[in-house]
């Protein structure tokens, strides 16, 4: 009986379907992590902004109207385990903060998410 080796041919369109099957996946899987890092952005600032709410209602507001001042509000309500973490979004860029004149609030907000959401509502639009 004789053994047959593989050859060179063989092995190397071995390497480039699995390289290919790999890149598909990655490519995919970029999608779901861009949604995972939205969702975490969205839930960042939705408790950052809970938290704000409590402490301004408990007469806590913060002192500046910079990310030193939301930080100090968040370390002193006790309710964020680690205000320094929350304070980045999912793509670990620090979120804006800035004064709402007229409603004399708040308001967080990320470059990127904003980003994130206007790439896709615009894909949205385009689908319909």
């Amino acid at each position: 009986m004789k053994k047959r080796a593989l050859t060179l041919l063989e092995m190397m369109i071995v390497i480039f379907l699995i390289g290919t099957i790999l890149s598909v996946i990655a490519y995919n899987m970029k999608g779901s992590l861009d949604k995972g890092r939205a969702f975490k952005t969205e839930h960042a600032i939705s408790q950052i902004q809970d938290i704000l709410e409590l402490e301004a209602a408990n007469g806590n507001k913060p002192t500046s109207d910079d990310k030193a001042g939301v930080i100090a509000i968040l370390k002193q309500s006790g309710m964020a385990k680690d205000p320094d973490k929350l304070m980045v979004d999912g793509w670990g860029t620090d979120f804006l903060v800035e004064r709402d004149q007229e409603k004399d609030t708040i308001v967080i907000s990320s470059e990127k998410y904003d980003a994130y959401k206007a790439k896709h509502d615009l894909q949205k639009e385009e689908e319909d």
